[in-house]
């Protein structure tokens, strides 16, 4: 198994993401960095729902006890946004869940396209946050 220098887990606002963010750990060199991340829309507010913020809480938890810790960022441009942090923090692989059948296939395409020129790796994990 392959291990990287720097991961990046991208979670969305549900408990069962914590697949993504095991995942990830088990694929950081034990001297490198894992970071996780959300990303919203600019007019989606957790703290007004008291599930999404009580699940993000518990992913934060999650990944300090991998030594990581959980950005949320605000953007209506998710996958450019994901790829920018990438760039700036050297990230060489980017650990993902697949959207349900239908749903943002046009995330995954869109953020593979970004990546193209870069060194970073994408892998995406069925039914990870389902």
């Amino acid at each position: 198994m392959n291990t990287y220098r720097s991961v990046l887990v991208c979670v969305t606002q549900q408990k069962s993401c914590e697949r993504l963010i095991k995942a990830g750990a088990e694929l950081v060199k034990e001297d490198g960095n894992l970071f996780v991340i959300h990303v919203s829309k600019d007019n989606w507010n957790f703290v007004d729902n008291a599930t999404d913020g009580e699940a993000l809480e518990y992913l934060f938890s999650l990944a300090r006890s991998f030594g990581a810790d959980l950005t949320i960022l605000n953007s209506d441009k998710i996958p450019e946004t994901i790829a920018q942090f990438a760039q700036h923090y050297e990230i060489e692989l980017i650990v993902t869940g697949e959207s349900p059948k239908g749903k943002g296939n046009s995330f995954i395409k869109r953020l593979q396209k970004l990546l193209n020129n870069t060194n970073t790796e994408l892998l995406v994990i069925p039914n990870a946050c389902n």
